[in-house]
């Protein structure tokens, strides 16, 4: 079967209206930009502030079982991590019953401003579920979309 050279509009405008992939990622990154303006104040990203309460445990985590959770492959998170590391606020050593890992946790600074910014991303949260009519059914059909 030929493949046609050229994509109609109508079937652009079809896919950019009912595609999931295009959807979840706009509605994503506006969710982030929000999130990191508030966020901003601390000295870090959305991003970030979602990397510094993976670590918040009492066990440093593994940077596999940390990427997993973030669902990142390991060298997005390590160079995700590199400026938390240079901020003071993780630190990574040698894992020691596998000596070519890594464990990571958060420093005594990095629990300070984990802690200052979680009350800044509760007001936030609040103003995002507000957005919706059910936050529950939306994390609930993100959670079947993994």
């Amino acid at each position: 079967m030929a493949v046609s050279q050229s994509v109609s509009f109508s079937k652009a405008v079809q896919v950019h209206g009912a595609c999931l992939c295009l959807h979840t990622q706009r509605a994503a990154r506006l969710v982030a930009r929000r999130f990191d303006a508030g966020l901003k104040r601390h000295g870090i990203t959305s991003g970030q502030f979602s990397l510094l309460m993976s670590l918040n445990r009492p066990e440093p985590g593994s940077v596999r079982w940390v990427a997993d959770l973030l669902a990142v492959d390991r060298t997005t998170l390590t160079a995700a991590l590199k400026p938390l590391e240079r901020r003071g606020l993780v630190q990574a050593k040698t894992d020691p019953s596998d000596r070519r890992g890594k464990l990571l946790s958060l420093t005594a600074e990095g629990q300070r401003v984990l802690a200052e910014s979680v009350v800044t991303w509760e007001g936030l949260q609040a103003a995002e579920e507000g957005r919706l009519a059910n936050p529950d059914e939306l994390r609930s059909a993100l959670s079947a979309l993994r």
